[in-house]
């Protein structure tokens, strides 16, 4: 079932008057249509490359605010030593670190032991 829907509309790229054939239609032709995806797609990539470089500033500073905090959870310990939190929670069994559980899911480790851990001597 074809459409007879003749619409005038303005291209919204090269803003030249044209006959579309449907409601949605945006461009005059499909040229314009190309031209305009590929500035979106530009656009996607120039605003995904902004919201990394947001995130990796957002990271620097997290980092220094947990260099001056006393106590650290075991995430912000695992984001010091560049590990991971089972690999904190492994240091912690073994007695290499030692921490405080506070409660479930509220173990505490103190800055010091951590900067000792690299101060001892085999």
């Amino acid at each position: 079932m074809s459409s007879n829907i003749r619409i005038k509309k303005k291209c919204q790229l090269c803003n030249s008057d044209f006959i579309a054939k449907t409601t949605v239609t945006k461009y005059c032709g499909d040229n314009c249509a190309k031209l305009a995806y590929k500035a979106r797609k530009r656009a996607e990539k120039i605003n995904k490359s902004k919201a990394s470089s947001v995130k990796s500033q957002s990271k620097k500073t997290e980092l220094s605010d947990i260099q001056q905090k006393d106590y650290l959870t075991v995430k912000e310990a695992s984001l010091l030593l560049g590990c991971s939190s089972k690999t904190i929670y492994r240091m912690v069994t073994k007695n290499t670190i030692q921490a405080i559980n506070l409660g479930e899911r509220m173990t505490r480790i103190k800055r010091t032991d951590i900067d000792t851990l690299f101060n001892q001597k085999k």
